[in-house]
């Protein structure tokens, strides 16, 4: 349970609200605070800074199952999946990507900071810590022993923290690569997308890919009714409470039916 509440609040609401749809495509706008705190968020889910994730997502989208696409699956599945992030290559690099398509967030104080000496990573393993910390608190003053509240400490950083990275790893991957392959269209995109529904029902709306490509600035994944998209009924949420604001609605008004 601890694994599925923190895939959605780290996966969920760090990568696909905060690092995807808010920082990558600006499909809507936040109260800065609110901005910091998703981005951090991301950054537990140990997938790069913001500024390197949105770079290399920005450049997918520019080049899309192309030549410098950083992670096509026309390559392979797995290159698609992750050898993109375990071998070197010319198309992911950061550096360039970074030059190229984030200037945006090198201008942020915040955002650089998270990326100088990899403070990204210290954010999320101090996260990892106080999963730790928080298991050994609740049983320490309830009489439990040291061991006791080692033991349960280091449940709720096993279940909270590596198990939940893991999943959530998956999760992003499965969009790279099972989302260009398999599927179905309601758009005729130049890119080789697919909307596929097991890959949204797990990564809340992620998997109407097709559907991003079409209009990648639009916060609303999913565009027909069926289409549940867990990420924008959130965001529907945070509208509610005037958390999100200027938000970027599908602008394509012709879906295939086919």
């Amino acid at each position: 349970m601890l694994a599925i509440v923190g895939c959605y609040l780290f996966g969920t609401l760090g990568m696909n609200i905060g690092y995807h749809r808010l920082l990558t495509h600006r499909g809507f706008s936040s109260p800065r605070w609110m901005e910091r705190l998703l981005a951090v968020l991301g950054a537990c889910c140990l997938q790069e800074s913001p500024t390197v994730w949105a770079a290399m997502h920005r450049q997918h989208h520019h080049a899309a199952d192309k030549d410098r696409d950083p992670h096509s699956p026309l390559a392979s599945f797995l290159w698609g999946h992750v050898g993109w992030l375990v071998l070197k290559s010319d198309n992911a690099e950061p550096g360039t990507a970074i030059t190229r398509y984030a200037t945006d967030l090198t201008r942020d104080p915040f955002y650089n900071w998270l990326e100088i000496h990899d403070n990204w990573i210290k954010v999320a393993l101090l996260s990892w810590a106080a999963f730790f910390a928080t298991g050994f608190l609740i049983v320490t003053p309830a009489g439990g022993t040291t061991l006791d509240a080692i033991s349960f400490g280091a449940s709720l950083l096993v279940w909270g923290g590596a198990v939940r990275t893991v999943a959530v790893w998956h999760l992003t991957w499965s969009v790279n690569s099972i989302t260009h392959l398999w599927g179905y269209r309601n758009y005729d995109t130049p890119d080789n997308s697919r909307n596929n529904a097991i890959v949204a029902l797990f990564n809340s709306g992620e998997g109407w890919h097709n559907n991003h490509h079409a209009d990648p600035r639009s916060a609303r994944h999913g565009h027909k009714w069926w289409e549940l998209d867990l990420a924008w009924l959130t965001i529907r949420f945070f509208m509610l409470l005037g958390l999100a604001r200027s938000v970027s609605l599908p602008f394509r008004p012709t879906v295939n039916e086919a």
